[in-house]
């Protein structure tokens, strides 16, 4: 099975719309996608949700569900060779899900639910946990704990966990980001850590009707900053036009900017890591590759806008 977590010379990439559209909206996104990751030499992983079931109104936009959904994302994948996230919000979808995903997501608000993370853990594929709104990052070795061992029963956990950062309630409606959690949270749960860029800049509860709010224009510099601080990958939500996007459109990225956004993103994470290149030569450990590949970098294409 094919490593999905593993940050070599640069870090690797899940990105996609937050829920599954049209056929024309998801291919187009993803083949956007499979080109960014070619021309910056990333591997990339496709997300979007059958179901967005922890919608803050009755009303709010959920996706087609979990049939129509997997349909979706097994044609995306088919359509642009890239593998596959998805969100489970139950432990009985997880068969289902495991059939077409490539990689298995626990949302924030259920990083503690026991039953859904051994389920996923028991399915055979790598799984991404979400570290909720509320947790400090020691608490989330408990989360880890439970999908490794897949119950404890010798029924096997996932192949590979990461664990993302995706901010902390800061009062009401707002999240701030610590950036020193990438370091306490790979130091607690041994597992490579993720920053969820467009998720941080979220705000719960301020958009029109209760919806979330967010604040697009602070996903570059924040994105930045994880990157240097020790995110090994990161998660950026993205969309050809946000203002109409179904949910969560106020901290999508354009799909016109994303790419411009991510080359920054790796040349500071290549740049951070180069400082100890030395030390990495004497171990061999490929200090050598993440320099080089901070120089090889194509150049943008296009003015970066926030």
């Amino acid at each position: 099975m094919a490593r999905h977590f593993a940050a070599g010379a640069a870090p690797f990439l899940i990105a996609g719309p937050c829920v599954v559209e049209s056929d024309d909206l998801n291919l187009r996104v993803g083949t956007a996608l499979a080109e960014l990751g070619a021309a910056l030499g990333v591997h990339v992983i496709y997300k979007a949700s059958y179901d967005k079931a922890n919608r803050s109104r009755l009303a709010g936009a959920r996706g087609p569900g979990l049939e129509r959904g997997l349909e979706s994302l097994t044609r995306v994948r088919a359509g642009t060779g890239l593998p596959i996230l998805t969100d489970v919000h139950e432990a009985a979808q997880v068969p289902a899900a495991a059939q077409v995903a490539d990689v298995l997501q626990i949302p924030a608000f259920l990083c503690r639910q026991t039953d859904l993370l051994i389920a996923a853990g028991r399915a055979g594929r790598p799984v991404n946990v979400k570290k909720g709104q509320w947790m400090s990052p020691d608490g989330m070795a408990g989360a880890v704990e439970k999908v490794r061992a897949g119950g404890g029963d010798g029924g096997g956990g996932a192949p590979e966990v990461a664990v993302t950062e995706r901010g902390t309630f800061f009062g009401y409606g707002d999240l701030v980001v610590d950036m020193r959690n990438f370091a306490r949270l790979r130091a607690a749960c041994g597992a490579p850590v993720v920053y969820d860029a467009t998720h941080a800049v979220q705000q719960p509860g301020q958009g029109p009707d209760g919806a979330s709010g967010g604040q697009r224009e602070f996903i570059p510099p924040l994105l930045y900053a994880a990157a240097a601080a020790g995110a090994d990958g990161f998660f950026l939500e993205t969309h050809p036009d946000p203002e109409h996007a179904p949910s969560d459109g106020a901290n999508m990225i354009p799909l016109d900017q994303l790419e411009g956004i991510v080359r920054v993103a790796i040349e500071v994470w290549c740049s951070a890591r180069a400082g100890g290149t030395a030390a990495a030569r004497s171990q061999g450990s490929g200090g050598a590759a993440v320099e080089d590949r901070a120089k090889a970098l194509p150049p943008a294409r296009g003015a970066l806008r926030a």
